[in-house]
């Protein structure tokens, strides 16, 4: 009894180290896929990320609050001994950040470019993962359906059930098919994104013809 619970603990401990062993080397995988991507980034890329990177900072931000911070004051006379150099309304202040709004939209731009094809590219190793997924599942599913056969077992599925799960994926015709769901599902939100008809409200004047206004008890009515 003791070898046994030996045996299975022995058993256990091997089968969450070879599931370590495997995380392991998908994230050194992963890793090192990384590294492949940052190194193979031309010059541009470089100092479109490392610009980038400064400006996101903080360090950054406290630059320009005390940058502006003190352009303001020293323009508008608060620092004595100081000449203001560039008087309200700050033109020169005003060019020198709209210079740097544009360069630095550029290379924000150019560091979002390379992310996107980063982003692409592993886009596309999901999908080539998950069809030679789907590949494998399907084998293994024909496998266990000859199994079955050759060992006369009775499958609690039907055999259209087992029939539609044994076929290879089209993945044109998947395509094409969640296409037309978009399709169709777009003029349906719509519809019902409509705003309802506001209801007519009742006429808040008093009726002239065929009713005669009436008249507060004990006072005559005019006549």
């Amino acid at each position: 009894m003791a070898g046994l619970t030996h045996a299975l603990v022995k058993a256990v401990a091997n089968r969450k180290r070879s599931a370590h062993s495997a995380l392991d080397e998908n994230i050194e995988t992963i890793k090192n896929w990384e590294r492949a991507s940052v190194h193979h980034r031309s010059p541009a890329e470089r100092v479109s990320d490392e610009i980038t990177r400064i400006a996101a900072s903080g360090k950054m931000l406290v630059f320009h609050v005390g940058w502006f911070t003190f352009w303001v004051l020293a323009n508008v006379g608060l620092i004595p001994g100081l000449k203001p150099f560039d008087p309200f309304p700050f033109q020169f202040l005003t060019m020198v950040v709209s210079l740097e709004a544009i360069f630095l939209s550029l290379f924000v731009l150019a560091s979002q470019n390379r992310l996107t094809a980063q982003a692409d590219k592993r886009s596309n190793l999901d999908l080539q993962i998950d069809l030679l997924a789907e590949r494998e599942m399907t084998a293994v599913l024909r496998l266990l359906q000859d199994i079955a056969r050759h060992l006369d077992v009775r499958p609690s599925l039907t055999s259209d059930q087992i029939s539609d799960l044994v076929k290879q994926t089209d993945i044109e015709t998947l395509t094409d098919r969640m296409e037309e769901l978009a399709d169709n599902a777009l003029p349906a939100a719509e519809k019902h994104s409509k705003p309802a008809s506001p209801a007519k409200e009742d006429d808040p004047r008093p009726a002239t013809r065929g009713h005669r206004r009436s008249t507060p008890a004990g006072k005559p009515s005019g006549k």
